[in-house]
């Protein structure tokens, strides 16, 4: 399976009786599920219909869509001419005309001018009937947005992937220092309390407990192994079917917690350059993730 990215784009098309609807999809990323929906005003009251079908494909992310319709329609404005009024206008300015002798002709320009001859009326639009078009022209274009989705979740689980396995290598790289590290700090710890406590009598036995308790408060191993777990499950959610970016941004946040406690534990140079390279993987990672659905 691959993660889908929050980015896409998707056009379908849907005719009928000299008339097609088209519609244009755009995502980008966002925290939950925010849609935007354009489409002629005749048929708002499809609105509702074409939410709850982009919600059916749609887990989260911004997403616009543009509903159009070209050609013949059961809908949209419509112009009607009141012919009685016309007639009434025109005998009007007819009787004024023979009135004061400003000709015998009324022009068709005069009657245009008049109010109310010609009116826009809106038609009431057969929703039920349009709706199989608008449904087919939406999913359609969903599914190409998907499509185009899938191929950039792709690319985006592979680079994860290879960014993860950089990581990886540095927690195993700690592993397999953490033997040496902790003899070469027990050691220093014996030294510091030597030079202390120089001149004094002090049990040896209770020293060497002592030491080895500043020592296991160095230990970094129960860190270490909770990264690998957590590495294993973050490459067990790229291979969900399911919406995972909430979920893989979350585990990235127990990343960064468990490399702070490893990073505080170890007064070692290396340790801590590796701890900063580590932090610097996680925020490229997060990165990636905030665009995975």
């Amino acid at each position: 399976m691959r993660p889908r990215s929050m980015t896409g784009f998707g056009r379908g098309e849907a005719s009928h009786d000299e008339r097609s609807w088209i519609a244009e999809i755009r995502t980008v990323n966002h925290r939950f599920l925010d849609q935007k929906v354009v489409m002629p005003r005749a048929f708002a009251g499809l609105e509702e219909r074409v939410r709850k079908i982009v919600a059916s494909h749609q887990d989260r992310g911004r997403v616009d869509l543009i509903l159009s319709l070209h050609g013949k329609s059961s809908g949209g404005p419509l112009l009607k001419v009141d012919m009685d009024l016309a007639r009434q206008y025109h005998g009007c300015l007819q009787q004024l005309a023979d009135e004061f002798g400003c000709g015998a002709r009324i022009q068709l320009s005069e009657l245009l001018n008049q109010r109310d001859i010609i009116t826009l009326q809106e038609q009431s639009p057969d929703l039920d009937q349009e709706w199989p078009l608008v449904k087919e022209a939406v999913v359609a274009a969903l599914q190409e947005c998907a499509s185009m989705r899938e191929q950039e979740g792709q690319s985006l689980k592979d680079d994860l992937l290879q960014r993860l396995d950089s990581f990886a290598a540095t927690v195993a790289a700690i592993e397999k220092s953490i033997p040496e590290v902790l003899k070469l700090r027990q050691l220093e710890l014996k030294k510091r309390v030597n030079r202390v406590l120089e001149g004094m009598d002090i049990d040896p036995m209770r020293l060497a407990q002592e030491t080895a308790i500043m020592a296991d408060k160095a230990d970094v191993t129960e860190e270490v192994v909770r990264l690998a777990s957590h590495i294993s499950q973050f490459r067990d959610f790229l291979d969900s079917a399911e919406p995972v970016g909430r979920r893989l941004d979350f585990l990235l946040q127990e990343f960064l917690r468990e490399v702070n406690t490893l990073s505080s534990k170890i007064s070692n140079a290396a340790i801590a350059h590796l701890g900063v390279e580590m932090k610097n993987e996680i925020e490229k990672l997060r990165e990636q993730v905030q665009n995975i659905e």
